[in-house]
């Protein structure tokens, strides 16, 4: 449950910085031929996560715009996939702060490409820790998250754990 007075778009807003913070741990400090790195010959590399959820928030924002377009876009270097998952979290966040209305309604922006890009993140960690370069745990409820905050800059974490 939100706080008593938050917007749909507020909730919206503070749900990407949720996969900025979440994120931005699961891509720091991977190894750059992490991207490389799938499980099985007939499944994703991590870079092809990344790259997928990229695209997921290009598409939230053309939906968001009422255009709803798809792309598929290439695997880039992971520094360079990081840097455009940053910049197209950073792109829809500006969007949703604009005080124009959106073309749809925030539960399908959030059903849709906000919990799939949530739960690729989720398969990042996952593949992290297969690759031998794992992630710490975290208490996310404690996490300082801040609505606007989506770039790789973030608040150190406040409860990690092994």
């Amino acid at each position: 449950m939100s706080e008593p007075g938050t917007t749909d778009v507020e909730f919206l807003r503070h749900t990407v910085a949720v996969v900025a913070y979440r994120g931005g741990k699961a891509l720091r400090g991977a190894p750059e031929t992490f991207a490389s790195f799938r499980v099985a010959a007939d499944s994703r590399s991590a870079g092809e996560i990344l790259a997928h959820v990229g695209d997921l928030f290009d598409w939230a924002l053309s939906i968001a715009d009422g255009r709803q377009s798809w792309n598929d876009s290439p695997v880039l270097p992971w520094a360079e996939g990081s840097a455009r998952f940053f910049a197209v979290l950073a792109a829809f966040d500006a969007r949703l702060a604009e005080p124009r209305p959106l073309s749809a309604s925030a539960e399908k922006l959030f059903q849709g490409p906000i919990a799939d890009a949530l739960t690729h993140i989720g398969q990042i960690a996952l593949l992290r820790r297969l690759a031998s370069a794992p992630v710490r745990g975290e208490n996310y409820y404690k996490a300082e998250i801040t609505a606007g905050r989506v770039g790789p800059e973030q608040a150190a974490p406040r409860r990690e754990f092994d």
